[in-house]
């Protein structure tokens, strides 16, 4: 099987230190999800089987993310990055759309997937339109282990920076991650937008670090970077 960065990523996940804190979130009304590297590979894994087996997805198809800076969007780029697929993080025309906003989707796609927001949601809240996938009421039936039906390509696209720069999945660490400390446990506010949370959270996760990643309306106090044990760069 031919290997990539974020294949090695989500190996290293579920790998070494696989219970320690790899993803924590904190959302509005005292919203706090943790995630270790064991269960981050374990919700990109179902991710990249739901996109595969359900959708059809197949490397070099591309993958709209139309989310914020949220815990869901990075297990989504994750879960398109390992299957090959390129990350569109603008408006641009995509194979699949995955969006917190659905009866606001324009384009034509293969396939537009509701991702609820809420850590506890079991299901879209309200009604979705015609043929929009449930992504909370499906992904938990999908395989906690993730096997690729075709190998990816790793000259193909990953992701197309805001810059216009254009990123290959063979370079997507070195091109595309901001590098980090090793072992950090990096703060990366979700109003930087979450091209910029990819890039930090990858280049953490290399470095065998972890991501503190919290909404606008959180303020980092002194208290929650102690709690969190938040340092390094």
């Amino acid at each position: 099987m031919t290997s990539i960065p974020a294949l090695e990523l989500t190996a290293g996940l579920r790998s070494g230190n696989s219970t320690a804190p790899r993803l924590t979130w904190y959302g509005p009304d005292s919203e706090r999800v943790e995630l270790s590297g064991r269960v981050l590979d374990n919700w990109v894994a179902k991710t990249s089987n739901l996109l595969q087996d359900e959708l059809d997805a197949e490397p070099g198809m591309r993958l709209r993310l139309a989310l914020p800076a949220h815990w869901k969007a990075l297990v989504w780029a994750l879960a398109g990055w390992q299957l090959g697929l390129e990350t569109v993080l603008d408006g641009a025309q995509a194979d699949f759309l995955a969006t917190d906003n659905p009866a606001g989707s324009d384009g034509n796609y293969d396939a537009v997937v509701a991702v609820a927001l809420p850590a506890l949601a079991m299901r879209w809240s309200g009604d979705l339109p015609a043929g929009c996938l449930d992504y909370a009421a499906e992904v938990r039936s999908h395989g906690d282990v993730f096997m690729p039906h075709a190998d990816p390509d790793p000259s193909a696209r990953a992701v197309l920076t805001s810059q216009g720069r254009s990123v290959l999945h063979q370079d997507l660490i070195t091109g595309f991650a901001v590098p980090h400390a090793e072992g950090a446990r990096l703060h990366v506010p979700a109003d930087a937008g979450l091209e910029a949370v990819l890039a930090n959270a990858l280049g953490a996760w290399h470095q065998g670090g972890s991501v503190v990643l919290t909404h606008p309306d959180v303020p980092l106090t002194d208290k929650l970077v102690a709690d969190e044990r938040i340092h390094g760069s």
